[in-house]
């Protein structure tokens, strides 16, 4: 019967088995052999399509752009240690930094879909998403009956239900943040008390204790936002991707970034700023590295060798290459998509382009995470899930956006930054509303 289905492509329409000649080429060229920087784009798009093409296009674009960061960083974190005040032309390279490399990202993303024929493409027609439903009405303009909805009972249900939902967890990851501050204040009077090598390796813990609250914060409010999106039933895919997007980046760019902000500009201690920005960024990229790619692949392992077992004990006459594969692969995971591949991109931009001046190996520790990133993405596309449907698109979507309001951000904080500097701050002695205005005119 799986011959049959297979045969007439039945099977292959409601479950795309993966290709398993093509799939050992594209892993070949792909993590087959360890060349740093080479992803053959053009392979990918041929076999998953153009969405997830682009993602590892933008995964490798990143992490080049990163390496001028990164070989700065190393001697202002070398030469520069304790001296917060040579920050500032570290500060001035990274407002331009983060501007730039988006402008050049657009040019890329062009040439590859330009290549690939899907730069221009009409979402007019765009088809409702699967989840939506509501009564059967008549399309006015294709004569077609379909689900309707209401748009006044959606609109009630974001800012009723949904928004208020929204603030009090914000709300809450404030809360979240002044306890992290009490442990860190009790870690510090501990450590005053008793100097040791123990107390000074726990002014550490409650950073870390928090970076861990801060990613099981962003996952359980992930599961919370896409119920309520999908409560909220938009019609269309796009606009439901936009609105569960935007609940996600808020919450999660308060959730990681707050505490950065009081520490910065209501605390001004740079030194527990540098302690707080480098114990986040490196647990956040050591739980996401397990949690995405090691575990999933590890339990995937796990349950191929106990199912071939069990179909050679079963069938042991039984020609198991079509089984086996079918089988096997029914078991995979489900490729959701890239939002949380971007969500892990855009966090760590934010990281590097904020506040980075005053830890400068955070582009480091960015750039050999994203080096990893590339091979466990890969290894979890070819081995850990589905195969998806191949989806075109012409860009990175509402994550240009996304990417381009941090850099306004970081626009921000770095010339607020430079003008805390003792050498800006001294050139105007006499009016500090000077200094404001000149900080002003450079953002």
């Amino acid at each position: 019967l799986v011959r049959r289905l297979l045969t007439s492509g039945i099977l292959v329409q409601i479950f795309p088995l993966h290709d398993r000649e093509e799939l050992k080429k594209l892993r070949h060229s792909w993590y087959g052999r360890v060349k740093v920087g080479y992803q053959p784009l053009d392979d990918i798009r041929c076999y998953f399509g153009e969405t997830i093409a682009l993602y590892f296009g933008f995964l490798e674009y990143f992490t080049f752009a990163l390496i001028p960061m990164a070989v700065i960083g190393i001697p202002y974190y070398v030469f520069a240690w304790e001296d917060y005040d040579k920050y500032v032309m570290f500060a001035t390279f990274n407002l331009l930094w983060s501007t730039v490399i988006l402008e050049v990202w657009k040019r890329i993303c062009a040439i590859l879909t330009y290549r690939w024929g899907t730069l221009l493409m009409k979402r007019q027609f765009e088809e409702p998403r699967p989840g939506f439903h509501g009564v059967l009405g008549v399309n006015p303009v294709t004569g077609r009956e379909e689900p309707v909805y209401s748009s006044i009972k959606r609109q009630l249900r974001i800012y009723l239900v949904s928004l208020p939902f929204v603030c009090l967890c914000l709300y809450f990851s404030l809360y979240v943040m002044m306890i992290y501050f009490d442990l860190e204040q009790w870690a510090l009077d501990y450590h005053r008390e008793n100097e040791s090598n123990f107390s000074s390796l726990m002014l550490y813990v409650p950073s870390i204790i928090y970076a861990v609250v801060i990613e099981i914060m962003n996952r359980i409010y992930r599961y919370a936002a896409e119920f309520l999106t999908s409560w909220e039933n938009h019609r269309l895919e796009s606009s439901y991707q936009n609105h569960l997007i935007l609940k996600v980046l808020v919450f999660n760019f308060l959730n990681c970034f707050a505490s950065l902000f009081y520490i910065a500009f209501v605390l001004f201690d740079m030194k527990l700023l540098r302690q707080s920005l480098a114990t986040l960024l490196i647990t956040s990229q050591i739980l996401n590295q397990f949690a995405e790619s090691l575990l999933p692949y590890w339990l995937q392992k796990r349950y191929n060798r106990r199912m071939k077992k069990r179909l050679c004990s079963q069938k042991p006459d039984m020609d198991l290459s079509l089984a086996d594969q079918v089988n096997m692969e029914k078991e995979m995971g489900t490729y959701l998509g890239t939002f949380d591949d971007y969500l892990e991109l855009f966090l760590q931009f934010g990281y590097v382009s904020l506040f980075s001046c005053v830890y400068p190996l955070a582009a480091v520790f960015a750039v050999l995470n994203n080096i990893t990133e590339i091979y466990s993405d890969a290894l979890k596309m070819c081995r850990v899930y589905k195969r998806p449907f191949a989806e075109p698109t012409a860009n990175i979507g509402v994550w240009q956006l996304a990417f381009e309001t941090m850099s306004v951000i970081s626009v921000v904080t770095n010339c607020i930054l430079i003008g805390m500097s003792p050498q800006v701050d001294a050139l105007f002695p006499d009016s500090k509303m000077d200094l404001v205005l000149t900080v002003a005119l450079v953002e």
